[in-house]
């Protein structure tokens, strides 16, 4: 699959390694993928970043992030679904980090690091990956590109996804910033994937 990255594909990938390395991480994430992507200058998805303001706030995507972190991963969806239960996930993060420390829930697993040393790909950034790969596919595309990335994070569900929805950077809203408003039937085929 690698083969088929284009070099600003392969710089998110080494970027989000990078990333991993820089916070102590033994694992790469989705969100290590987001924050090399939003490193990205010069291509077709630092373009679509840019015109979505996403450049322009990216320490409030972080702190975005920062925050599900510290939920424990939770999404939006999975907190709201808790709470319609009667569950505050606020309360249970606040007794936790008073028992255990600010952050716990937000430690990283240990261990996890590839045969070369280098930190392991996590469950969901191979998921982004395996995605990019169908969105790619269901454009009509032969190469993986960082554009592709984009996408796949708004059509998998998650923390990433939530963010940037958050941010206005919907699937429809990224569609329309790399590829205009005759995107065609590209969008349902990126979703079905």
């Amino acid at each position: 699959m690698f083969e088929r990255f284009t070099s600003g594909a392969r710089a998110v990938v080494s970027g989000a390694v990078d990333h991993a390395r820089k916070t102590g991480s033994d694992s790469v994430t989705e969100e290590h993928m987001l924050l090399a992507l939003l490193d990205q200058q010069g291509n077709r998805a630092a373009f679509a970043v840019a015109v979505l303001g996403l450049t322009d706030r990216r320490a409030s995507v972080e702190a975005a992030l920062a925050e599900a972190r510290r939920r424990g991963g939770l999404t939006k969806a999975d907190t709201d679904a808790l709470a319609d239960i009667g569950i505050d996930v606020t309360e249970i993060v606040t007794r936790i980090e008073d028992a255990h420390g600010e952050g716990a829930l937000a430690a990283d697993r240990k261990g996890r690091r590839g045969r070369s040393g280098r930190p392991a790909f996590a469950r969901g950034a191979k998921t982004i990956l395996e995605k990019s790969l169908r969105v790619a596919v269901g454009r009509g595309d032969r190469f993986i590109g960082e554009e592709h990335i984009l996408l796949a994070f708004t059509v998998t569900p998650g923390v990433v996804a939530d963010v940037l929805t958050e941010h206005g950077a919907t699937h429809e809203a990224v569609t329309r910033a790399l590829y205009g408003d005759g995107a065609g039937g590209a969008e349902g085929q990126a979703k079905a994937g």
